[in-house]
């Protein structure tokens, strides 16, 4: 007599298995990642106001190359390739909302450094 946990928990094993096996193949660059995560939000937290419009402006062609990017994968990416072209379409929806955001966050920082009337 059986409890019935056999099969899912061999299931859960191999999906669990194929998790642990890809985190060790691709350790650098999970390191890579979390490193560079860390050093850019010390980087921007330091970063005064008075640079904020200039960086904003180099955050925003970073967006635009990125959507450029995501368009030219989703464009070379075979129709039936759903991940690519799931990945290329919220890259370029983020992107581009990235982008706006940037522009009017830019715009009322330089409103600030107007002269009133």
């Amino acid at each position: 007599m059986g409890c019935g946990w056999s099969r899912p928990r061999r299931e859960g094993g191999l999906f669990m298995e194929s998790i642990l096996h890809w985190i060790s193949a691709n350790e650098q660059m999970i390191y890579i990642l979390v490193l560079v995560i860390f050093l850019g939000f010390i980087v921007i937290s330091r970063v005064p106001a008075v640079l904020h419009t200039p960086l904003m402006s180099h955050a925003n062609a970073i967006s635009g190359v990125v959507i450029m990017g995501a368009i030219i994968v989703m464009g070379r990416a075979d129709s039936d390739n759903y991940v690519a072209l799931i990945l290329g379409l919220l890259a370029v929806i983020f992107g581009t909302i990235n982008v706006v955001g940037g522009f009017v966050v830019t715009d009322r920082m330089l409103e600030m450094f107007k002269k009133k009337k």
